[in-house]
């Protein structure tokens, strides 16, 4: 029995030497010393678990361009929607004591919760808050958060005026607000608030010592600034916070403690003895809630792809034959990746310090060497695109500026044009002139501020300087006769859909603008 049991723990290492390339570190660590200089990312960390064993944990660059601090394995970044697998954990959490149901009702907990119809706000339960299958589309409302002064309960009762895309769950729409509604549920449902709760129910117990959920209480010794690119530059911006909105997105955190978030994932919820959710909710909130299409560039460039859905705080898909549980996580400057391939018991997590897409890249072309099918260069095909698209943008910004017809002029005196104007969702924003100029302010948020540059008729450019990852946008007004009725954003991105926001024309008095 004895040597029955020396061949089968022989032929384990072997076959766990075949599914790891001997120098399967050496060639990521190498690939990630290239491309992240190619990428102009000041700064990135990672770190990478195999058989609960640590076999990578590295930073580099720099903390902050031009300035000297290098990134370590300790170093604090925003990790976005990562945050999310927590969100979901921690509900998991009180299923499994007994204090909620997947399938309860969220007006059960919280009654001034309400979305576009009553049908789906009586209908709408604790699973449909982690799923994105709302009806509304991709970062719906996100702007309510973005810098504003909302608390999170107000941002909450302004969800029941966005308008759906889609049927009640009939298709994919990534929400950060809904997984804000659950980390408040979790504070109406538990002893404590939702920061507290993950703080005592994870991050303690799994020692993550440089981890929160709130800009509050960053580690400032050992911080990585965000950073975005802006006329071709890679400058630093500043932290916003995310307070208002910490269950979807606010963490802050180390690759040396994610490490040991995406260990407990690994092991399904229980470590070193201590069960911390079931197994029953690890397979749940991991399990397929949502499809995702299969994109035809995903198609091309993946051909070992067949499904792409969503989990609760994870998305799922197959690669090279094997389950792969990820998330990404985007704040403005940071871009942060987790991945988890359960069969390999193999995870890693990265953060970066700008805008960018090697994350991503580095997650397929890690697991293309982990599992030996190196083909592509991921990192040099997502760099081309990327640097397609910020040209593009550069390119936009100045024509809007060079394209500027002095002509058409504006109906109205500038004067005209002041006033207030409002809606349900978003509030209030003021136009006011100063020094004969036209100046916009959302009232909600007081960094979202711009001069009104006349380009033409009734048109006028829209540049929010405190957010230099936003192009250029235009602000138009609508006429009812002779009337102002409305005045229209449009500022095209990927992130913020200002057309959501409603403007109507209210008074012609407004506060000062500072």
């Amino acid at each position: 029995m004895k040597y029955i049991l020396l061949i089968i723990i022989f032929l384990l290492n072997i076959n766990l030497l075949k599914s790891q390339p001997k120098d399967f570190v050496k060639k990521v660590d190498n690939y990630i010393n290239k491309t992240y200089k190619d990428w102009e990312i000041p700064g990135l960390a990672i770190a990478i678990i195999k058989n609960d064993t640590i076999i990578l944990e590295k930073g580099y660059g720099y903390r902050e361009i031009n300035k000297p601090g290098k990134v370590d394995k300790n170093t604090m970044f925003g990790i976005a929607s990562n945050t999310k697998a927590f969100t979901a954990s921690a509900i998991g959490i009180l299923v499994d004591q007994g204090k909620i149901n997947w399938n309860d009702k969220v007006i059960k907990y919280l009654p001034y919760f309400k979305m576009y119809n009553d049908y789906v706000t009586k209908n709408f339960t604790i699973s449909d808050l982690l799923s994105h299958h709302s009806g509304l589309k991709t970062f719906s409302g996100d702007l309510l958060w973005d810098a504003t002064s909302y608390n999170r309960t107000e941002i909450i009762k302004r969800i029941q005026y966005l308008k759906p895309k889609y049927g009640f769950r009939a298709h994919y729409g990534y929400s950060n607000l809904l997984f804000l509604v659950a980390g408040q549920l979790i504070t109406e449902v538990s002893d404590t608030n939702y920061d507290d709760f993950i703080k005592y129910h994870f991050f303690k117990p799994l020692k993550m010592v440089n981890t929160n959920s709130s800009i509050k209480y960053q580690n400032k010794k050992n911080l990585a600034i965000p950073h975005v690119e802006k006329d071709g530059k890679i400058i630093p911006i500043k932290y916003i916070s995310w307070d208002n909105i910490a269950p979807a997105g606010a963490i802050n955190s180390t690759v040396d403690d994610m490490i040991k978030w995406i260990k407990l994932q690994l092991h399904d919820g229980n470590l070193n003895g201590k069960k911390y959710f079931s197994k029953k909710v690890s397979n749940k909130i991991k399990s397929s809630q949502t499809i995702e299409e299969i994109s035809p560039s995903d198609k091309y460039f993946f051909p070992s792809m067949h499904f792409h859905t969503y989990g609760m705080g994870f998305d799922l898909f197959d690669y090279h034959g094997k389950k792969i549980i990820n998330h990404s996580g985007g704040l403005d400057g940071m871009i942060s990746q987790v991945v988890m391939v359960p069969e390999e018991n193999l995870g890693f997590v990265i953060l970066t310090n700008s805008m960018n897409y090697l994350p991503t890249a580095l997650m397929y072309k890690i697991l293309d060497i982990y599992f030996d099918k190196e083909k592509i260069d991921y990192s040099a095909l997502f760099l081309k695109y990327y640097k397609y698209r910020q040209n593009k943008v550069t390119k936009n910004n100045k024509y809007l500026y060079s394209s500027i017809n002095k002509n058409l002029k504006p109906k109205l005196d500038i004067k005209n044009y002041t006033g207030t104007y409002g809606g349900k969702l978003y509030g209030d924003a003021y136009i006011k002139t100063k020094n004969n100029k036209l100046y916009l302010q959302f009232k909600p948020a007081k960094l979202f501020y711009s001069e009104l540059t006349h380009w033409q008729a009734d048109t006028f450019l829209v540049e929010f300087k405190e957010f230099p990852s936003l192009p250029v946008g235009k602000a138009y007004f609508i006429y009812n006769g002779n009337k102002i009725s409305e005045m229209k954003i449009d500022i095209p991105n990927p992130d913020f859909d200002f057309t959501e926001l409603k403007f109507y024309y209210k008074s012609d008095k407004t506060p000062e603008i500072k």
